[in-house]
């Protein structure tokens, strides 16, 4: 039966015996074992392993690499190009306004825009 990690050691113990169960058929005892099994894993991965969201505007840039754009390619979203430069130096913060625009141009969730920004010492 399956238990409540409260240990490492425990967590470590589940781990191996959620790959043993890995295969078995979801109906199956074993399947059943393993769904309840990997609810109480993750249970104990968010307590003990959270990722906090990352710095709006490192997500900002991140995206921007991702999707090859430039600076220019966020004045639709921000403003002018002065203004895209101050955002993404940290001279200024972003409006709601323009977390909603960067939401739905760069498809990255409001939450993570929304978190205050502090650049990288």
């Amino acid at each position: 039966m399956t238990e409540i990690i409260e240990t490492e050691k425990q967590y470590h113990e589940a781990l191996h015996l959620a790959e043993r169960l890995l295969d078995a058929h979801p109906d199956s005892k074993e399947g059943k074992e393993l769904r309840l099994l990997l609810l109480v894993i993750e249970k104990y991965e968010d307590e003990h392993f959270s990722i906090d969201n990352p710095d709006p505007i490192e997500a900002i840039k991140i995206r921007m690499e991702d999707l090859g754009l430039k600076n220019k390619d966020l004045v639709q979203s921000i403003g002018d190009k002065g203004t895209v430069s101050k955002v993404l130096n940290y001279k200024t913060s972003l409006s709601l306004k323009m977390i909603r625009n960067l939401s739905k141009q760069l498809s990255i969730p409001a939450d993570v825009l929304i978190k205050e920004s502090t650049p990288a010492v």
